[in-house]
């Protein structure tokens, strides 16, 4: 009989820990709030690595208390328009320009349980997503932020976006 009792007091301390556990590393709003510089984009298309914003990419992720969100990513290497006014961009420097950066803000959630934050896109440079709700799976470790892309602006393949804490 005690020996009943104590396997059922393990099994209860067991799993209560394990419900401990999880409920610990659930990732919150409070685990996003604030600005994020970018560190990489790695794009996976069926073991197909690839970098769409070069080696050295820049970026802003900005994540408010209040739920408004904006993200600017931009190739390091953004070609210069020759009549030094957007107006006067050629084909060419607008095509790379256009296929080099992405940007957008609007409001986000998360969901603790899906370990994913929704954007509710209001306004941006890939106008397809205005007006929808981009879903990241995220992790955040200390002072970097991770998440995948499922639904890339740039097409097929998922994107692995990595962020670190600005200090």
């Amino acid at each position: 009989m005690i020996t009943m009792c104590r396997r059922a007091l393990i099994a209860s301390l067991a799993s209560a820990f394990a419900c401990f556990a999880q409920v610990a590393s659930a990732q919150t709003t409070k685990d996003l709030v604030g600005t994020w510089l970018l560190v990489s984009v790695t794009v996976d298309r069926a073991g197909m690595k690839s970098a769409p914003f070069g080696q050295n990419p820049k970026g802003v992720l900005m994540f408010d208390a209040g739920g408004r969100v904006s993200m600017v990513i931009a190739r390091a290497d953004l070609p210069n328009i020759t009549g030094n006014t957007r107006a006067a961009g050629s084909s060419k420097e607008i095509r790379a320009i256009v296929r080099g950066s992405l940007a957008y803000f609007g409001t986000y959630s998360v969901s603790p349980a899906e370990r994913a934050f929704v954007v509710h896109v209001e306004g941006g440079t890939f106008p397809n997503w205005v007006g929808t709700d981009q879903k990241r799976i995220f992790t955040v470790v200390g002072d970097e932020l991770k998440y995948t892309d499922g639904e890339r602006s740039g097409g097929a393949g998922t994107s692995l976006v990595v962020w670190q804490r600005a200090k």
